[in-house]
């Protein structure tokens, strides 16, 4: 009977012990709520922001750079397959920087050197101008003149031609004078080299100037209407040529 009783108690005291312990563990749950395993960490979440951040520039570079090897890579192309277009926009570039001045200048000095003034005892010079000679070249005696109804010396020829008939240099030469006379009207003196020089009269809208470089047929300018010391004449060129500041007779020169 002592033995059951005692098995009873401990019985008793083995159920409150149990009640106990699932109280105890109730209050500490406290109101059913589950407390959060982790450690929470103060700026997390500015961390994960600033770490997107950084990684979109990086895409956005990344995508820039990639257009740029693209743009790159079609440029190359379009080189490769069209170089004559390159070469066309780099003379343009060049030729915008390159002042009218500086262009001029550099074409006279190329014409210089090109026309060599050599002219010599046994040159010849082409007709300015087509057509028949009035008066003849006369130092050595005179001869008349219808307008002037006298006799006197002829420095030139007078060659006739209508009018505004172009006239043209005779040989390569540089313009030395362009200048007017009451006898001859509008002329041109030309240096011919080596101390030959020639000049041709009775011009008008001379496109001649003073210290260019002509090529010999090259345009001096037209025939103009006859002055008052040739109007019996006609429209005409005078054509004179001097060696060493003497006249001589230009029919020994014509081809």
């Amino acid at each position: 009977m002592f033995k059951d009783k005692l098995f009873l108690v401990m019985l008793v005291l083995g159920l409150l012990t149990i009640v106990a312990a699932a109280g105890v563990v109730t209050m500490n749950r406290g109101d059913g709520q589950e407390q959060n395993p982790y450690v929470e960490m103060q700026g997390q979440e500015n961390l994960l922001a600033g770490e997107t951040q950084e990684e979109s520039q990086i895409s956005v570079a990344g995508e820039s750079n990639a257009r740029s090897i693209e743009d790159t890579q079609e440029k190359v192309a379009k080189q490769e397959a069209n170089p004559d277009t390159v070469v066309q926009e780099k003379t343009k570039s060049s030729g915008e920087n390159t002042s009218p001045k500086a262009q001029a200048v550099g074409t006279g000095m190329e014409a210089a050197k090109a026309l060599v003034l050599d002219f010599s005892d046994t040159s010849r010079v082409s007709w300015p101008v087509m057509g028949n000679v009035v008066l003849d070249y006369s130092m050595d005696s005179t001869i008349y003149f219808p307008t002037l109804d006298q006799y006197k010396c002829n420095p030139g020829l007078i060659i006739q031609g209508e009018v505004s008939n172009p006239v043209y240099a005779p040989a390569n030469a540089r313009v030395t004078e362009v200048g007017i006379n009451e006898e001859i009207g509008n002329y041109v003196t030309l240096d011919l080299g080596n101390e030959y020089t020639a000049v041709c009269g009775q011009l008008k809208e001379v496109a001649a100037t003073e210290g260019e470089y002509l090529e010999k047929g090259q345009l001096l300018g037209y025939l103009a209407e006859p002055t008052k010391y040739y109007t019996i004449e006609g429209s005409n060129l005078y054509f004179q040529m001097n060696y060493q500041g003497n006249t001589i007779d230009p029919l020994d020169y014509l081809e």
